[in-house]
């Protein structure tokens, strides 16, 4: 009766539906595709990418996030590969390029299990069991206190993070001036630590002169010059005032509409506009500072009363700079000047300074007393060096404020993932479960394959190390990654902190689970113009 009964069309015609194993193998391919973009960026003897972007500028990295933030990709599965790079910066700063080589190799590990027809909730279960017992293992048995008073211990944790990029050549310095910035911003009230890097460790770049004389400032520099040319530009022990509003008159909000009768009603008005600024200047004068920012302007007219009173005035700050300025000398940010009383003046800095530095004028707020902001000076020779070091720089410095806030270390060079991958195997549980184990491996391989070492030898033997290690303690050994050999990672002094791999394992699996979890791939998109190909295969090839 129903015989001849034509199909019913549920989806529009210019949607592409996938479903099914076909979907779950693809997502497959493109994670490890993207782990493949990565793999060679991983380790001290890390190879270089070089990406162009659309305006014609060049990137040069092999920070993970750099990079994958800089390639458009086409399918879904990928542009969640590369969003987890870059939680993974934002949350522990290191570990980029780790976390999808390893999210990659968690996909890989499953497409045995989903081409035997083992449904992927069972696979996603032994996943998930097997990253809390890595969780476990690594805050309880392979992991070891640090102190963070020992700076020699803190200062080879993070100089093993910088051995991997590009400034590993000045590493020293390197490491000096990441300690050094998380050491000035950190901040201890009533118990409570804080460590914003973001807000207060300014990072300068200026071109020019060479990467030794990079620097941690014990204060604020800006790229400001004085308002006037007659000001002074070199004040010993500065008083400092911190305005936040403009030392001109006062303009109405809106448009507004003056009726002058007589001839002298209009220099009374002007006689008006120069009274208020003089006002504004007497209060000013009255605190009697040696230096006046301020985030908005400065009038001729109050620069001419500020230089008779010998005062230095800097115009148009940044709100972020007068912040980090706040920190460094002591000083309060004042909105209204008659508000300033003497308490608002800032008198922690040593030394205020105008510098020319290739042919423009720095500002120095120098030798504060007890700095809570600073500022990194970089110099390099070119700007895509400067743009690199500022990178790398950054990933050291996240690294040691994790070591203050959590501070908890795990073997590096490939140990720590080896001797998880063991106690998961002692567990001998069949499946999935021992996949984890396998693909857990692939950071020792890959530090082992970057630097030209003879992988399957190099890992059968460190294998054999973490299986007959019987002793207390953390198995310590890993693959140097300069000559891919085995060594006891305490006597090379490599270490990583603990939260930068908890991070790695947690949002590597997790991905993993979120990607085999999708079974179908709906896409197509609404007509906007009516000039959009209408079938599918054209519609995916448009789309971005």
């Amino acid at each position: 009766m129903f015989g001849g009964q034509q199909p019913i069309l549920v989806l529009s015609q210019n949607t592409k539906r996938e479903s099914g194993r076909k979907v779950q193998l693809e997502n497959i391919q493109a994670g490890k595709a993207i782990a493949d973009v990565i793999r060679t960026c991983l380790g001290p003897q890390a190879m270089l990418k070089m990406l162009m972007d659309p305006m014609g500028g060049i990137v040069m990295t092999n920070d993970g996030n750099a990079i994958l933030r800089e390639i458009t990709v086409q399918h879904p599965a990928a542009k969640s590969m590369i969003e987890i790079a870059r939680t993974q910066d934002e949350e522990v700063g290191d570990g980029t390029t780790s976390v999808i080589v390893l999210a990659g190799e968690m996909l890989a590990a499953a497409e045995p299990f989903l081409q035997q027809q083992i449904h992927p909730t069972v696979i996603i279960r032994a996943y998930r069991e097997a990253l809390e017992d890595i969780v476990n293992h690594l805050q309880t048995n392979l992991s070891v206190q640090l102190d963070v008073k020992d700076k020699a211990k803190m200062a080879d944790v993070v100089k093993a993070c910088v051995g991997t990029k590009f400034i590993g050549k000045w590493s020293d310095m390197a490491v000096k001036i990441a300690l050094d910035a998380v050491e000035t911003v950190t901040l201890n009230e009533n118990g409570r630590l804080e460590v914003d890097i973001k807000r207060y460790a300014k990072v300068e770049k200026i071109p020019g002169g060479a990467i030794e004389d990079s620097c941690v400032l014990k204060g604020v520099m800006l790229n400001k010059d004085v308002t006037h040319p007659k000001m002074r530009r070199y004040i010993e022990n500065p008083r400092i005032v911190l305005l936040d509003c403009s030392l001109e008159y006062k303009k109405g909000e809106s448009q507004t509409n003056v009726e002058i009768i007589g001839e002298q009603d209009f220099t009374r008005m002007l006689q008006i506009e120069e009274e208020f600024v003089q006002r504004v200047c007497a209060d000013i004068i009255a605190v009697k500072p040696d230096l006046v920012f301020t985030e908005k302007g400065v009038s001729d007219l109050a620069q001419h009363y500020l230089l008779k009173a010998g005062i230095t005035a800097i115009r148009r700050l940044r709100k972020t700079d007068n912040l980090r300025i706040a920190r460094a000398c002591g000083a309060t940010i004042v909105n209204r000047t008659e508000e300033l009383t003497e308490k608002d003046v800032g008198t922690g800095a040593g030394l205020f300074e105008i510098k020319k530095i290739g042919d423009e004028y720095f500002t120095f707020v120098t030798q504060c007393k007890d700095p809570k902001a600073c500022t990194i000076l970089l110099r390099g020779a070119s700007k895509d060096i400067l743009n690199e070091t500022e990178r790398n720089l950054q990933d050291a410095l996240h690294v040691a404020r994790n070591l203050v806030l959590e501070p908890r270390l795990v073997a590096g060079g490939g140990a720590v993932e080896m001797a998880a991958s063991q106690l998961l195997t002692r567990k001998q549980v069949k499946g999935p479960y021992t996949a984890v184990a396998r693909a857990l491996e692939i950071i020792p391989r890959t530090l082992a394959q970057n630097c030209g070492a003879n992988t399957i030898r190099a890992l059968t033997a460190l294998r054999a190390k973490h299986a007959s290690h019987t002793g207390d303690g953390v198995c310590a050994w890993g693959i140097d990654g300069e000559s891919g050999e085995i060594v006891d990672m305490n006597e090379k002094n490599i270490w990583e902190p603990l939260a930068v791999k908890l991070q790695t394992y947690k949002t590597a699996v997790e991905t993993a689970i979120l990607l085999l979890r999708i079974d179908d791939i709906v896409s197509g998109s609404k007509k906007r113009g009516g000039n959009e190909p209408t079938n599918p295969a054209a519609m995916a090839q448009g789309q971005e």
